[in-house]
């Protein structure tokens, strides 16, 4: 059974910094794609950044550039996104979900498997 349960989520002021990780467990780690997505105020589904679970490769959206940073712990199946320099609009319930598809990882719909999100609230 598959589980991505994320955490690190809370309360931060502008400019500051928070790590959120989500723990995967019931993957096939050999071919798996982790995600980040947040879901904001308007509802709007926006894809941040993937990584293949061999760390080999990564991929950023345009509003992720030059802040946010994914990696992945291999030893203890948890993906993680460093998140800098926070804006108040940075502020959305965040998620990590899996895919095998790596050839659209942009793509929501290409993702199987969800956690449950995490609040990020961003104050000015």
């Amino acid at each position: 059974q598959v589980s991505l349960v994320e955490s690190g989520g809370g309360l931060v002021q502008a400019g500051g910094s928070l790590r959120l990780a989500c723990a995967a467990s019931g993957i096939t780690f050999s071919n798996a794609v982790i995600g980040w997505f947040r879901l904001g105020p308007g509802n709007e589904r926006e894809f941040l950044a993937a990584i293949r679970a061999s760390g080999d490769r990564t991929y950023y959206g345009d509003s992720a550039k030059g802040r946010l940073t994914i990696s992945i712990d291999s030893a203890k199946n948890t993906i993680y996104l460093q998140m800098n320099t926070l804006k108040p609009e940075d502020t959305a319930v965040y998620f990590c979900a899996a895919t095998s598809a790596w050839w659209s990882v942009t793509n929501g719909k290409m993702y199987g498997y969800w956690g449950q999100g995490t609040q990020v609230t961003v104050s000015s």
